[in-house]
């Protein structure tokens, strides 16, 4: 009849506390080869702290990257309100945002330019929703006021003019 293997004709439970002995001594041996070294074992467990510990010369994700430059330069609300000009019509529907343009933001107030008056009156009119809306993508409170400028369309025709005028109540007398 065949033994199992490794047992070397030992009860099993004999043989685990064989092999847990032999690993206390070599334990001991180890720390005391790292004593003469003097390199002392730590007495206490290590802790891992949650996540990877990255160096700032490890690679990083180009996310994060990008995430930490923006943060280090103060550009996040520049960036963050180009995105918003750049997905308006996203943000704004396909037919309000056919017949305007985001055009510039200071200071908490968007300026929008409409393609007509008629489009210009209902910005205006949509404008508190608008807000609402925008501060959802950019952040609470970072756009207060939406400014509309209707269509630019140059000089008003019919008007003649008298160089050296002060303006229309000059040219009629």
């Amino acid at each position: 009849m065949s033994e199992p293997l490794g047992s070397g004709g030992q009860s099993p439970q004999n043989s685990a506390a064989k092999g847990a002995a032999l690993a206390r001594e070599k334990l001991a041996q180890a720390k005391a080869d790292a004593l003469r070294r003097g390199q002392l074992p730590r007495s206490e467990p290590r802790r891992r702290k949650n996540g990877a510990r990255r160096d700032s010369a490890d690679p990083q994700l180009f996310g994060g990257a990008i995430r930490d430059l923006l943060a280090e330069r103060g550009w996040e609300q520049s960036v963050a309100v180009g995105g918003v000009f750049g997905r308006w019509r996203e943000i704004v529907g396909p037919e309000l945002a056919s017949h305007t343009r985001p055009e510039t933001f200071e200071d908490g107030e968007l300026l929008v330019s409409a393609d007509s008056t008629a489009w210009a009156t209902q910005v205006r009119l949509l404008a508190a929703s608008l807000v609402r809306r925008l501060n959802e993508e950019l952040g609470d409170g970072t756009v207060h006021r939406v400014k509309v400028h209707g269509p630019n369309t140059g000089v008003r025709p019919g008007g003649l003019r008298v160089h050296g005028s002060k303006g229309p109540g000059d040219t009629y007398g």
